[in-house]
């Protein structure tokens, strides 16, 4: 039978739980193993267990990606295990029909038609599988629909209806759908928009952090199609397969140039990424603090020339 080489170590008591790198809690980080030397593969390689709070998960394979030299240096002559193959879990596309609804109490919804049409923005729920959550009043679900028109999850926010800001307090108003699902399956993220990548296999790729941010560049630049990855740190290898061969544009929050510079070219081997740094000319020094995405700027301050 085959054996996957890389494991989370086995929870054997609190010394084997560590402080996450994202969010700093302690002992709510767990490691990576090669479980052919018995090593932590990096003390950045890992899941935190704060899924709601944090989300962090760096995998072996996208440490190795952006770090080609560590891989020589640690596995030296140790052949690869092929892994097992993996059964990822659905969930049931009723989920998303009985969602696309009630949109006069969705807080996203309220706040984009102060920007929009309302029959814009149902139009951009509908294309892009945005529905209403029970959650929270008013919370929106972005609803992840891969290249097949599988559902792989839903991702439930809640924004605050005048701002159009996420509600942050007092807790971080972030939750999944799958948490409600049987014990025991197992959920993948994809791209949220990634459905959109077969009705438009000739077009241009856009991929910024923000679901919201996608939704609303999308209207400006029609030209590309718009995807978001969710945050800083998931425009990862495995969430970008599905961009193979593609022309790829990257917009990157205001303070995430460099990380996504860097990542752009450990991705090379995909796809054609390439990074805009529109936002860092045009940006003022508070609006760099403010750390203000491409959202931000459509909407408040100007639509700039998307030019990477």
């Amino acid at each position: 039978m085959a054996i996957h080489r890389y494991i989370l170590e086995p929870y054997s008591g609190r010394s084997s739980r560590y402080e996450c790198p994202q969010c700093g809690k302690p002992e709510r980080f767990s490691r990576y193993i090669d479980t052919q030397s018995g090593q932590h593969v990096s003390p950045l390689v890992g899941r935190c267990s704060r899924e709601n709070n944090c989300g962090y998960h760096l995998s072996p394979r996208d440490f190795y990606s952006l770090n080609p030299d560590e891989y020589k240096h640690f596995a030296g002559s140790i052949t690869p295990l092929e892994p097992s193959p993996e059964i990822i879990s659905f969930l049931s596309p009723k989920l998303v029909e009985d969602s696309m609804k009630d949109y006069g109490q969705n807080n996203l919804a309220r706040f984009l038609k102060t920007i929009f049409t309302e029959q814009k923005v149902a139009e951009l729920f509908s294309r892009y599988y945005v529905g209403t959550s029970e959650v929270w009043p008013g919370s929106v679900v972005f609803w992840q629909v891969d290249t097949t028109g599988r559902v792989r999850t839903g991702k439930v926010m809640q924004y605050n209806a005048d701002t159009g800001k996420r509600v942050k307090h007092p807790f971080n108003h972030i939750t999944w759908v799958h948490k409600n699902e049987p014990a025991g399956a197992r959920y993948k993220q994809c791209l949220f928009g990634e459905h959109l990548l077969s009705s438009h296999p000739q077009a241009p790729v856009a991929v910024v952090e923000s679901e919201k941010t996608a939704l609303i560049a999308s209207v400006y630049f029609p030209q590309y199609v718009w995807l978001a990855c969710g945050g800083l740190g998931f425009l990862t290898h495995e969430r970008c397969l599905s961009l193979k061969s593609r022309s790829v544009y990257l917009f990157p929050d205001l303070k995430a140039y460099e990380k996504w510079q860097h990542q752009a070219k450990a991705l090379q081997e995909l796809a054609s990424f390439q990074v805009s740094n529109i936002l860092e000319h045009v940006a003022t020094t508070q609006q760099k603090q403010d750390s203000l995405d491409l959202a931000d700027f459509l909407i408040y301050c100007q639509v700039p020339n998307l030019k990477a």
